[in-house]
């Protein structure tokens, strides 16, 4: 029998934040509906654990069909307040709104011959900061970049992007590599 992998701590023993730890979170992507998707998870997050979102990803996927931002931008006032009955989502006005307004920020974006992935992966020169963390206690809520993402982002119309939400943003996406030094994921991921 073989031993369980060490992972970061806050994996913990649910199945489905394993997997999540185990096969996305750190990985790089580029995928412009995956980023505009992990943006409004993590967005609407805010001041809910992470697990709670997993839970209802699925709802999301389907409530915001599949993050088509096209799709989301033409969601108007009597939309939304449908999608505030749905128990498949965090029934929260702002952080629907924000879904909404966000997905009209980034065809604006596009508009401009820009792209999230460009903005995010602009924060570190195009190539995943490899972290080396001992532990969860050495984990930042937010850095300078970050900052500054929140920052642009807010300048180009996005919502629920605070700093603190761009840096869980950029760990999820792979533009970091937080795993801890311990955990099977940091070295495969790039860690040294």
């Amino acid at each position: 029998m073989s031993a369980e992998p060490i992972r970061c701590t806050w994996a913990g023993d649910d199945p489905l934040y394993r997997a999540y730890h185990d096969l996305e979170w750190g990985v790089p992507n580029h995928d412009e509906r995956h980023l505009f998707e992990m943006l409004t998870l993590e967005g609407a997050q805010a001041g809910l654990s992470w697990l709670t979102l997993l839970r209802k990803r699925e709802g999301y996927r389907r409530a915001f069909e599949g993050f088509d931002p096209e799709r989301v931008a033409r969601f108007d006032e009597a939309h939304i307040a449908t999608l505030l009955t749905d128990p498949g989502i965090v029934r929260n006005r702002l952080k629907v709104q924000s879904t909404v307004s966000n997905a009209r920020a980034l065809l604006d974006l596009h508009d401009r011959g820009q792209s999230l992935d460009g903005l995010l992966w602009a924060s570190v020169a195009g190539a995943p900061r490899q972290n080396a963390r001992a532990s969860l206690a050495d984990l930042p809520a937010r850095t300078l970049e970050s900052d500054a993402l929140s920052r642009t982002l807010k300048g180009l119309g996005f919502r629920f992007v605070g700093s603190t939400i761009c840096y869980a943003l950029m760990q999820a996406v792979g533009v970091v590599n937080d795993h801890t030094r311990d955990c099977f994921r940091h070295g495969p991921l790039g860690g040294a």
